[in-house]
């Protein structure tokens, strides 16, 4: 099967020659996030991540890192309460950021081209995480950040948060437009979460999943393959059924803090395809290579081969061995071949 071939079979839970595997990580240090605007030795390695990875891994999915654009910028500036929210405004299409983005993403999807090229994705964080990041003092969400400041705004006014997450949405949707008709590629890995219920679930519920489907809803109307990642990044956990009628082709979350296998995450979610199953820092990074088969063994005698993709929970560290992915094709291929 070529890569394609295999990916579409994934999607329509029909047999492949082996399981796909998708495995994703970052290609530059934390402490350049977010610095491709200003330097170009930042943007540059970014982009050369991706070539010296595929001389060692040629993967099933590719997902294009925009690591060194990954902050997409949100002026706050002049929110002082939560009413000012309702002021908020997105990104311009013709913005630095934008463009920046579209050459990045462009010139990365080339790196994938070839006889036997794998469906290319392009990161697109949710709505709420570009509001909670541009919010957030002394750190990302989750990773150490004070929210204090958002997290009062919720109280005060939760009707304010909405309308900025659907101005944002708007934007988003917007943006992702031109990367799936400009820059080439198959479709968006859309980064939602709710991680440790950061939103109540009623609140979440009424106020923020209409206006973050709409960002999903609004790829699925130019392209068929979008994929949802369920953020639960070192280990924090969401409820999966916030995110149930969320319609992508794929689904991948945090298998281990969730505690939802892949076979039953594949019913919560109507039997559409789903991928994952590794944690971390688990045996695909640090494992021997007959760990890691072992526990690819495990994966697949639990959850089968039919609509099932070898994933981890979220991005595997950045430092990892890239021929530790391909011993992870190797032994999908040996499990389907008993």
């Amino acid at each position: 099967m070529t890569k394609r071939e295999r990916f579409r079979h994934f999607l329509n839970n029909e047999p492949v020659d082996r399981v796909p595997v998708a495995f994703f990580h970052h290609f530059i240090p934390f402490s350049d996030f977010g610095k491709g605007l200003e330097d170009d030795t930042v943007f540059e390695r970014n982009i050369e991540g991706h070539r010296l990875a595929r001389k060692l891994f040629d993967p099933d999915i590719a997902k294009i890192m925009n690591d060194s654009l990954f902050f997409m910028p949100l002026d706050v500036s002049f929110v002082e309460k939560a009413a000012d929210l309702r002021k908020v405004e997105p990104v311009s299409m013709g913005s630095p950021f934008v463009r920046r983005s579209l050459e990045l993403t462009k010139r990365v999807r080339e790196i994938y081209d070839g006889p036997d090229a794998p469906p290319v994705f392009v990161t697109s964080c949710s709505p709420t995480f570009v509001l909670r990041n541009s919010m957030s003092v002394n750190g990302m969400p989750n990773v150490g950040g004070d929210e204090s400041r958002i997290k009062g705004f919720i109280e005060e006014d939760p009707g304010a948060i909405s309308a900025a997450v659907r101005a944002l949405a708007e934007g988003i949707a917007e943006f992702n437009r031109l990367l799936i008709t400009q820059a080439g590629v198959d479709g968006i890995y859309l980064s939602v979460n709710n991680q440790a219920n950061f939103f109540p679930e009623d609140i979440f519920s009424t106020y923020i999943a209409p206006h973050e489907k709409a960002v999903l809803d609004s790829a699925n109307q130019l392209s068929q393959e979008n994929l949802l990642h369920i953020c639960g990044m070192a280990g924090r956990a969401n409820n999966l059924a916030l995110f149930a009628d969320f319609k992508a082709a794929a689904y991948n979350w945090a298998v281990h803090a969730e505690g939802v296998s892949l076979a039953q995450g594949k019913k919560l979610f109507g039997g559409r395809a789903v991928f994952g199953g590794f944690q971390q820092t688990g045996p695909i990074y640090q494992g021997t290579r007959e760990e890691l088969e072992l526990a690819v063994q495990s994966i697949l005698e639990e959850n089968g081969q039919l609509g099932i993709g070898l994933g981890a929970d979220c991005t595997v560290p950045a430092d990892i061995d890239d021929t530790r992915l391909a011993w992870a094709q190797t032994a999908a291929a040996k499990y389907a071949n008993r």
